[in-house]
């Protein structure tokens, strides 16, 4: 247990003693009259590694030099470069290597995994999902839905929050599923909710909704390089995510897919196929018939996207740098507890409730995010946020979204972004 405290010094200190104080010089900081921002929206969109010049470099020299020969000559040849980014991603969502595929866009691989999974029947033809869920994932369900004849209000269910609550209880999920279970053909929840910044039991909702015979399927856009995930052992059916969030793949970067190894022998599921899906060994042959890859590579449809794939794996050479996962995590759990503690502190020294946190207290249902309400003139604060060069994300109608990544935020930013709260909370009381 830490004691913090609410001083300029001990957060030198505690960024003196992180064994990932050297990442930060790693990323490019956006800038503002001369001075970087305290960039603190990397649950939108991550930091430019620095190396990925001359990573997506090396690709652009190779159409140059190589042009077409370039799919299956030099150093990683295009044919096969996804395979550099597989055994890079599946530490970081907890599969082997054959259960994960980087490909598409996050929506579009919703849309060909719920092709595979959604399956409804008379009987069982209802997803049931988190409301308040990021718009594409409610958009791309509803159409899932409307696609297969049926009517979105009946076979769509939302859990909600309890009344006056920000976040799910667990336990309502649980009983939801378990209550509409004869009725549900799939369970589809995101990892972190978007806005709260709430992290769901993952390993729970999977064991409940296949105890009621749903198969079950995650959106870890918030979740992917942000927490740790074992999909592989909590048995989750198929999961997909961006990487440009959390995993810094650059704007609209390369999605990522895992499909459970449970599933490679079932010949009977079906799939939107492309030519790339084609068993590799035989693709060339162009003959008709589908005939899958084995492992997640089979749902892929088009060929590799290598510039965006290259943006990915400069990206991911970091987290392999720092032995994935685990260093983050320690890491996040107490910069996001310090950002808790010097907003409480602001609040304390201004006699009120100014900023209001929504995000769960407890580190173990949160990721690095910190989501606040501001009593009154939110959007007004948080202007005055990134005027003063720390850059948040602000979410209609009144939150404003803070995520110190570990990654690449220090201590140092979180003090400094809780005197920036103070000053403007204590110029609103004098107004």
């Amino acid at each position: 247990m830490i004691n913090f405290e609410n001083n300029l010094a001990f957060a030198q200190a505690m960024d003196a003693a992180d064994p990932l104080k050297a990442m930060r010089d790693e990323y490019l900081f956006p800038q503002q009259n001369g001075q970087p921002f305290i960039y603190l929206c990397g649950n939108s969109l991550g930091l430019q590694p620095k190396i990925a010049k001359e990573v997506l470099n090396e690709q652009l020299n190779n159409w140059q030099n190589l042009a077409v020969e370039g799919w299956f000559e030099g150093d990683k040849p295009w044919m096969f470069y996804h395979k550099e980014l597989k055994k890079l991603m599946a530490p970081i969502v907890g599969a082997s290597e054959l259960e994960v595929c980087p490909m598409n866009t996050l929506t579009v691989n919703l849309h060909l995994l719920m092709v595979s999974f959604y399956r409804p029947t008379q009987k069982r033809f209802k997803i049931i999902m988190e409301a308040g869920a990021f718009p594409s994932d409610q958009y791309a369900i509803e159409s899932q839905v409307r696609f297969h004849g049926y009517d979105p209000k009946e076979a769509i269910i939302e859990v909600a929050p309890k009344s006056g609550a920000y976040t799910l209880a667990t336990a309502d999920i649980l009983e939801a599923i378990q209550t509409n279970g004869e009725e549900i053909a799939l369970v589809l929840f995101g990892g972190i909710n978007y806005f709260t910044g709430q992290l769901f039991d993952m390993e729970a909702i999977t064991k409940t909704g296949h105890e009621v015979g749903a198969i079950v399927g995650f959106d870890l856009a918030h979740a992917a390089g942000n927490v740790p995930l074992q999909l592989h052992d909590w048995n989750v059916d198929f999961a997909c995510w961006c990487s440009y969030k959390y995993q810094n793949a650059g704007p609209g970067g390369i999605s990522g897919v895992f499909v459970h190894q449970k599933h490679f022998g079932n010949q009977d599921i079906p799939r939107f196929a492309g030519w790339w899906g084609y068993q590799e060994k035989n693709r060339f042959l162009m003959e008709k018939g589908f005939v899958p890859e084995a492992g997640a590579d089979g749902w892929q449809v088009s060929c590799t996207q290598v510039m965006p794939m290259a943006l990915y794996h400069a990206s991911l050479k970091l987290f392999e740098k720092i032995g994935f996962m685990e260093p983050l995590r320690n890491k996040s759990k107490t910069l996001t507890a310090y950002l808790f503690y010097i907003i409480n502190e602001v609040n304390n020294e201004l006699g009120e409730e100014q900023f209001k946190i929504i995000t769960p207290p407890n580190e173990n249902e949160r990721g690095a995010q910190v989501s606040i309400i501001a009593k009154s003139n939110g959007k007004q604060i948080f202007d005055h946020l990134v005027k003063n060069n720390v850059l948040g994300d602000w979410r209609e109608p009144n939150v404003i979204r803070l995520s110190p990544v570990p990654m690449y935020n220090s201590f140092k930013d979180v003090f400094k972004t809780g005197e920036l709260l103070l000053s403007v909370g204590k110029s609103l009381n004098n107004d």
